[in-house]
């Protein structure tokens, strides 16, 4: 599974280099051409490593959120964490309009980490916790942070400009303007060594305390990465839902749920369906371009109907 994975990886990316409206060709490259290279270097690698960066973090946060709130329809879109990070963002730019993306990326942070919680204490007031009844409250309370964040822009004037910016769109990616990513390289690394942990508090608070694992400090943890990840994913491409579903329930239907085990197949298959969705993003409509957010939520969509259904039997 790996070798294959790895094989569509390496695949996908040489596309993902090749694919665009400034073509750029391997002839040219080994001819030295300075276009070639200029638009390798400025533009399609920055594009590349902000596509697997994003992808990898999402699909991990969405398993860790996941083992946290013990239901596989959750992740940040089906938990209102992407709608809360727009409403941080959109504080931040009425607030501290001259702050800069570190400032903007905290707020986005601070907003997702506390609806996280919010979520959490909602979701353990519920008596009868039936399987599709979690995600459905978490759409729920994800558009009522969404209409929140849409009358807070347009009440000062940024609704139009908001809208646009905050689609997942890797058009805008380019050398100097994607490098805030890079946060999610530790957030990778710490998602694989509290990997055992986060598969103990998946088996529930009882289970974990009995077993060692503080499971309170666990679960804070986790919340934390992955409101690390939404928020820089979030101000660097904007929004893109259900990566963090799809790629989790995909993997531990076939390998199981051991984290220490998975997390490697989740990161790759996260960066790989992430990969196909931009590609497929700018061949649909040659040479104009759809943005990610787009075909993610059209595909990502379609597996979670079919998960639910799945489920439901």
């Amino acid at each position: 599974m790996y070798r294959n994975m790895i094989c569509a990886f390496l695949i996908l990316c040489i596309l993902s280099l090749l694919v665009g409206t400034d073509p750029i060709s391997w002839t040219g490259l080994l001819a030295g051409s300075d276009a070639d290279w200029l638009t390798l270097k400025a533009s399609r690698l920055p594009r590349l490593l902000a596509i697997i960066l994003t992808g990898m973090g999402l699909s991990i946060g969405g398993v860790i959120l996941q083992h946290i709130v013990r239901n596989k329809f959750v992740e940040p879109e089906t938990a209102g964490g992407l709608d809360a990070a727009k409403l941080g963002v959109l504080v931040s730019l009425v607030l501290l309009p001259s702050a800069g993306v570190l400032s903007k990326m905290l707020a986005a942070l601070v907003f997702c980490f506390v609806a996280g919680l919010i979520y959490l204490l909602i979701i353990a007031r519920i008596r009868y916790q039936q399987i599709v009844l979690i995600p459905v409250i978490g759409l729920m309370y994800g558009c009522v942070l969404s209409a929140g964040a849409e009358f807070y822009a347009y009440k000062n004037n940024l609704l139009q400009n908001v809208q646009g910016w905050l689609l997942g769109d890797f058009s805008r990616v380019v050398q100097g303007h994607y490098e805030l990513l890079y946060v999610l390289v530790p957030v990778i690394v710490l998602s694989y060594v509290f990997a055992q942990r986060f598969t103990v508090v998946g088996m529930g608070q009882e289970v974990a305390t009995s077993l060692g694992v503080s499971y309170k400090s666990t679960v804070a943890l986790g919340l934390m990465l992955v409101s690390v990840t939404v928020a820089a994913t979030v101000i660097t491409v904007g929004s893109i839902p259900f990566i963090g579903l799809v790629i989790p329930n995909l993997v531990a239907l076939r390998y199981g749920e051991h984290l220490a085990k998975t997390l490697p197949l989740v990161a790759l298959g996260g960066a790989c369906l992430l990969l196909l969705c931009d590609v497929s993003g700018r061949l649909i409509i040659y040479p104009f371009e759809v943005p990610v957010g787009l075909t993610a939520g059209a595909v990502g969509g379609i597996v979670f109907l079919l998960l639910i259904l799945r489920g439901l039997r």
